[in-house]
């Protein structure tokens, strides 16, 4: 839209105000850009510390509040396995890889009771990560059946190297990460992973670097990215904290904050009860 042209007001039938009149409004915007400047000063001070609880420094998916300080709330979740995980091949990726994908080889056994989903696992080419081990971290998480998908009785999984699936987890650069799931009209941003038809694109940049909540805790951010969206291709949509202490549940935004609950990345908690809260 263009811009109007805002001409000076002046008094009644445009005559301009009074010299003495002209000094107090001077003297006026004197002390208003003062105080504008200092309102400016703290606003800065404020985004500075918004902006280093936003996982990326990215605006579409800041912090809503300080990371949580000290060891978890203990109703937090385990971690995906019972051991850390072993270092990455490599903490360093290029922001777009070769565009060619690496199949895990082997598979699983079925884990859990209900509807089977085979899937597959894939490295893009050129992220210097090692499929076998990704698809190592993968297995943990879906095959998980105390505290994951699987532990619900309505779905089991299984991975495989060949033949039909059902869907397969992408770890792909923030590039290409941001081109598959441009084809699901979903707006990754270089820095987030997404869920779309058969594909469940994990951004190396998220697995590698984690978010402010979840450092230190790799294996357990990487259950919540997993299982987040996984939830999406078991036809989950994203629900908000269901109260302050409470697990904050896979399907919750968590990147975007967890508004009073505590850092969780699996969707059932020990005894089996499916973590959720409102719609979102």
């Amino acid at each position: 839209m263009p811009k109007k042209n805002h001409a000076p007001r002046r008094g009644a039938h445009g005559a301009r105000p009074s010299r003495s009149r002209r000094r107090q409004t001077r003297r006026k915007g004197v002390v208003g850009a003062g105080a504008l400047a200092v309102f400016l000063a703290c606003a800065g001070i404020a985004a500075a510390r918004y902006d280093a609880h936003s996982g990326a420094g990215v605006a579409p998916q800041a912090r809503t509040q300080p990371a949580p300080a000290g060891a978890p709330d203990s109703t937090a979740s385990p971690p995906a396995s019972p051991s850390a995980s072993p270092a990455p091949s490599s903490t360093s990726f290029p922001e777009r890889g070769t565009g060619t994908f690496v199949k895990a080889d082997g598979g699983t056994k079925v884990f859990g009771r209900g509807r089977l989903l085979r899937y597959a696992v894939d490295v893009e080419g050129g992220i210097g990560q090692d499929p076998a081990e990704f698809a190592r971290q993968v297995d943990a998480v879906l095959d998980n059946t105390t505290r994951g998908w699987a532990a619900g009785g309505l779905w089991s999984f299984q991975r495989v190297s060949s033949g039909p699936v059902d869907f397969t987890v992408h770890l792909a650069s923030p590039g290409t990460t941001d081109t598959l799931c441009a084809k699901y009209g979903l707006d990754t941003g270089g820095w987030v992973n997404c869920s779309g038809g058969n594909d469940v694109v994990i951004n190396v940049k998220r697995w590698l670097e984690l978010t402010p909540y979840y450092q230190g805790q790799p294996d357990l951010y990487h259950a919540l990215a997993i299982n987040h969206e996984v939830g999406h291709r078991l036809g989950h949509n994203h629900v908000t904290c269901p109260g302050p202490g409470q697990p904050a549940p896979v399907m919750m935004q968590q990147i975007k904050g967890l508004h009073g609950c505590v850092i969780n990345g699996w969707p059932y908690d020990a005894n089996g009860h499916l973590l959720t809260g409102p719609p979102a």
